[in-house]
C-alpha cells in the first residue's frame, strides 16, 4: 500500500498550511451529524438486534414517546453512532417513535463495513421490521445528511411500502461519480479522510480493484432506477457541497422519473451553503443575514404532513426554493435573495464566452485562432484554494493567490456594463492538445471584484480519458492532437454585478482534493501509478477553429 500512504502524505502536507479548525469544523470532516443531532441524556426505550436478510445483526435503538401507540416512526440510519442522534427526539413530541441504527460494520452493528454496497437492502429490511413491530403503525420517514442521505436514496428503489416519505440533506445518488470520481478524478482528499475516520482505509484497496464503472458500483446507485421509487422527498444541499449534482440528479431522478407517489412530489432547497453547514458564514464572505434556512419549522411541518395527513401547508411550498448570490458589501448589489420555481433548472439561455488572446474571454467569438500552454507537474500540483470541500478549507475563498503561477491559465471579461445573472449548471468546452497520453482539466469560476479579488464560484473537472463521458472504459490521448472536453464544472445561482469581471482559472491539477494526474497510459493506481509520474505539456487552443469557452446558463431577471 505505499501508493495510499503517497496520498496520505500529499494530505497531511496539503492541510498543514490550513489553519487549526475549529472543533465544529472536525466534525464535519468526520462527517459528523448536525448540531441539532447531538445526543440528549435520557436513552433509548429499547435497544434491538435487528437481523437483515444474511442474518447480520444490526444495532438500533427505538425512543418511544409517551401515550399509547401505534406510533409513526422517523428512522435514521448512520455510520456515526446511533448514541449521538438522541437529539432527532424531536420525533417523539410529533407523536411519533424514533429509530436510529449503526450500520452494517459500525459501532454496535454485527458484520463488515461495505461503504454502502449492502444500504439497498440493509435499508429495506429494517423498513420491514419497523414496520412488524407492535408500537409501529406502518408509517416510516427516512431522515439523514451526508452518508445518512446517501443511505436513504439506496433504500428508495423498491421500498417497503411502509416508506411515506425522506429528508435528505447533502447527499450523493451514485458513489462512484459523485463521491468517488467525479468527472473521473479521484477525490483524493474527501475519500481518504473519510475512509480513515471510519476505521475502513482497506476498503481502498477494493476500489483500487475497480477505478472503471463496473458492475461493483451498482449498489450504490439509483441511477436508472427512479421508476421504482414512490416516496416524496425533500432534497437539501449548497452551492459549495461536494455532492451537489448528486442531489440534484436525485431530485430530477424522483420528480421527473419518479413512479406513482414521487414523481411531481419533490421539493428541491439550495442555499449558499458548504457541506451540512446552514448559514450565512461560508469560506471567506458572510452572506446577508436572510442565506439561512429555518428548518426548525420546515422539518416539523414535513413530519405531521407525512405522518398524519395534516394541512401544513407542505403541498404549497414550491418545487424548488433555491438562493441567488450576488455581490457582498455592495450597496444595492442584484441578487443575495431566494427565489422560488416550479422545476430545476430553471429556463436559461447557455451563454458562451470564449478564451482569447491575452487572457481575454469574451461573449465574442476570437476573430484569430491561437493557444496557450504550461506544464503539468504532479509532483508540484495546484493547490486547493476552498470550493466544493468538508472542512473549514471550503467555500467561496479568493484565488489570486494561485492565479499568478506558471500552470494556472487565467480568461477574464472586461468589467460588467450590466449584471449577468447565471442560474444552473455551469459547463467548460475546452479544446485540448497534450505531450501526454493522459491529463486532467480543472476549471474554476470566480467574480472578479472590483478591487482584485477574485472570489471561487464553482469548479469542476474532468480525466481526458473520459473525455467521451463513458466511465466504463479508458481513451487515451494521441499526444499532440487536438480533442474537445467538455464537461460539468458545477451548478451555481449568481448575480455578477456591474463593474465585476468574471472570470475562469484553467489547470490540470488542484490538490489535494484531487489526486493529481501523472501523465500515463495506465489505470488509476495500476502498474508505474505515481512511480513514474511525468510532467505533461498542455495547450488549450481557442478561436474560430478549436471554440474553447466557459458556457453559462444566463437567466433573464
Amino acid at each position: 500500500m505505499r501508493r495510499v500512504r503517497t496520498s496520505r502524505i500529499l494530505i497531511v502536507l496539503a492541510l498543514a498550511a490550513v489553519p487549526v479548525a475549529v472543533a465544529a469544523a472536525l466534525f464535519l470532516l468526520r462527517g459528523a451529524p448536525a448540531p441539532e443531532a447531538e445526543a440528549q441524556a435520557e436513552g433509548p426505550t429499547l435497544t434491538e438486534m435487528v437481523p437483515m436478510d444474511d442474518g447480520v445483526r444490526l444495532a438500533t435503538d427505538v425512543y418511544l414517546p409517551g401515550g399509547d401507540g401505534p406510533f409513526p416512526t422517523l428512522l435514521a440510519r448512520t455510520p456515526y453512532n446511533k448514541d449521538r442522534y438522541g437529539g432527532l427526539r424531536y420525533a417523539n413530541d410529533l407523536g411519533a417513535a424514533l429509530v436510529v441504527q449503526d450500520m452494517r460494520g459500525r459501532y454496535a452493528s454485527e458484520g463488515e463495513d461495505p461503504a454502502f454496497h449492502t444500504d439497498a437492502a440493509d435499508g429495506q429490511a429494517t423498513l420491514r421490521w419497523v414496520a412488524a413491530q407492535p408500537w409501529s403503525n406502518g408509517v416510516i420517514a427516512t431522515t439523514g445528511a451526508s452518508a445518512m442521505g446517501a443511505a436513504q436514496y439506496l433504500m428508495a428503489p423498491d421500498a417497503p411500502d411502509a416508506l411515506r416519505c425522506q429528508w435528505s440533506d447533502f447527499a450523493f445518488s451514485d458513489l462512484y461519480r459523485h463521491k468517488v470520481f467525479p468527472g473521473g478524478l479521484y477525490r483524493l482528499q474527501l475519500v481518504e479522510e473519510w475512509l480513515e475516520r471510519q476505521g475502513n482505509l482497506p476498503m481502498l484497496e477494493t476500489w483500487e480493484q475497480h477505478p472503471l464503472l463496473d458492475d461493483y458500483w451498482a449498489a450504490t446507485s439509483i441511477t436508472g432506477q427512479y421508476g421504482r421509487i414512490h416516496v416524496p422527498a425533500m432534497h437539501l444541499s449548497g452551492w459549495y457541497d461536494p455532492f451537489l449534482l448528486g442531489t440534484l440528479e436525485a431530485f430530477n431522478g424522483y420528480q421527473e422519473q419518479g413512479g406513482a407517489g414521487a414523481a411531481g412530489a419533490q421539493y428541491l432547497i439550495v442555499g449558499p451553503w458548504t457541506h451540512d453547514r446552514i448559514n450565512p458564514e461560508q469560506g471567506e464572505v458572510t452572506f446577508v443575514g436572510n442565506a439561512g434556512l429555518d428548518r426548525a419549522s420546515l422539518i416539523p411541518a414535513w413530519l405531521r404532513w407525512c405522518f398524519h395527513g395534516e394541512n401544513t401547508g407542505v403541498e404549497a411550498w414550491p418545487a424548488v426554493r433555491y438562493y441567488t448570490m450576488g455581490a457582498l458589501g455592495e450597496a444595492g448589489a442584484p441578487g443575495n435573495a431566494w427565489r422560488e420555481a416550479d422545476a430545476w433548472p430553471v429556463p436559461a439561455t447557455e451563454t458562451a464566452f470564449y478564451l482569447g488572446a491575452d487572457g481575454s474571454l469574451s461573449a465574442d467569438m476570437p476573430a484569430e485562432d491561437g493557444s496557450d500552454s504550461y506544464v503539468h507537474d504532479p509532483n508540484d500540483p495546484v493547490p486547493t484554494v476552498g470550493g466544493a470541500n468538508i472542512g473549514p478549507e471550503s467555500g467561496p475563498f479568493d484565488q489570486t493567490p494561485i492565479e499568478g503561477r506558471d500552470d494556472v491559465l487565467v480568461y477574464t471579461t472586461p468589467p460588467l456594463a450590466s449584471p449577468v445573472a447565471v442560474t444552473g449548471v455551469v459547463r467548460a468546452r475546452i479544446w485540448l492538445a497534450s505531450d501526454a497520453p493522459d491529463t486532467d482539466i480543472i476549471v474554476r469560476l470566480t467574480d472578479v471584484y472590483p478591487d482584485g479579488r477574485s472570489m471561487l464560484v464553482t469548479d469542476g473537472g474532468l480525466r481526458a480519458r473520459f473525455r467521451d463521458g463513458d466511465y466504463t472504459r479508458e481513451s487515451f490521448l494521441t499526444p499532440g492532437t487536438p480533442y474537445a472536453l467538455t464537461f460539468d464544472v458545477g451548478a451555481t445561482s449568481i448575480v455578477f454585478n456591474a463593474g465585476h469581471r468574471i472570470r475562469i482559472i484553467v489547470a490540470s491539477s488542484n490538490a489535494p482534493r484531487f489526486e493529481p494526474n501523472p501523465g500515463l497510459a495506465e489505470t488509476w493506481r495500476a502498474g508505474a501509478w505515481l512511480d513514474a509520474a511525468r510532467a505533461a505539456t498542455n495547450t488549450i487552443l481557442r478561436g474560430p477553429a478549436h471554440p474553447s469557452a466557459l458556457l453559462l446558463p444566463v437567466v433573464d431577471e
